[in-house]
């Protein structure tokens, strides 16, 4: 599940806030861009290119290649690393300055994502897990929460602090804190980071994370009529 950590939280917690069959699922377009197939089988690459209309793009992770379906294009592609939690954080739970967001938060959250980019935040993925944050003088200063989730493991994810704030450990301690509450449910830590973010790796190695495997990830898009003829496929 591992390998394919997108489909295997599409297919199992976090179905409900899917769309799809049994051969491709793709986040509601308010909850976030990612989308899978559970194969590279001719039919589940077809269905997953159906999951996305003209204009629209879904973002891949996975680590297998990933192969692009026929009639999508890829707009974007990178590596990254899929990292574990080698030993427990438990005593971070009791950091008093961590508060648990709410619906209440999420257009603090929203706005907090769109300035620092931690990765594709919408209006709605504040709902894939539990997040956390740290206020300072009543401002959203840094967050951490839960993406990616299916039975024995959970994501760290959406870490990102205000640039305002930043230099004062706050994505250490709540990515920490986030890993402490995923073991404290006796599941397994686990997140993911470009292959040239060194510093963050770091961090997450500090923390006791270790590089599980590289992962392939790609930014596709629906080609259009016109965009057919350009990439030499039928119209």
């Amino acid at each position: 599940m591992l390998d394919r950590p997108v489909w295997a939280a599409l297919s199992t917690r976090h179905l409900a806030l899917s769309v799809g069959g049994a051969l491709a699922r793709r986040y509601a377009t308010d909850v976030n861009l990612f989308a899978s197939a559970c194969d590279d089988t001719a039919a589940a690459l077809t269905a997953l290119a159906e999951l996305v209309p003209p204009g629209e793009r879904v973002f891949l992770l996975q680590v297998p290649d990933i192969v692009v379906p026929c009639g999508l294009v890829t707009l974007k592609a990178a590596k990254g690393v899929q990292m574990i939690a080698t030993r427990r954080m438990a005593a971070a739970m009791a950091d008093e300055e961590i508060v648990a967001l709410t619906d209440a938060d999420a257009p603090e959250m929203l706005a907090l994502a769109k300035l620092t980019e931690p990765g594709p935040f919408l209006a709605r993925t504040h709902t894939m897990g539990a997040f956390r944050g740290i206020r300072v003088d009543g401002r959203l200063a840094a967050m951490a929460g839960e993406r990616f989730r299916f039975p024995g493991y959970t994501e760290v994810s959406g870490v990102c602090t205000h640039p305002d704030f930043r230099g004062r450990g706050f994505a250490r301690r709540l990515s920490a804190a986030v890993a402490a509450r995923i073991e404290s449910r006796g599941e397994h830590p686990f997140l993911h980071a470009w292959s040239s973010n060194r510093p963050a790796i770091s961090l997450y190695e500090s923390l006791g994370f270790e590089i599980r495997a590289e992962v392939d990830v790609k930014v596709l898009e629906r080609i259009g009529r016109n965009e057919r003829a350009l990439h030499g496929a039928p119209a």
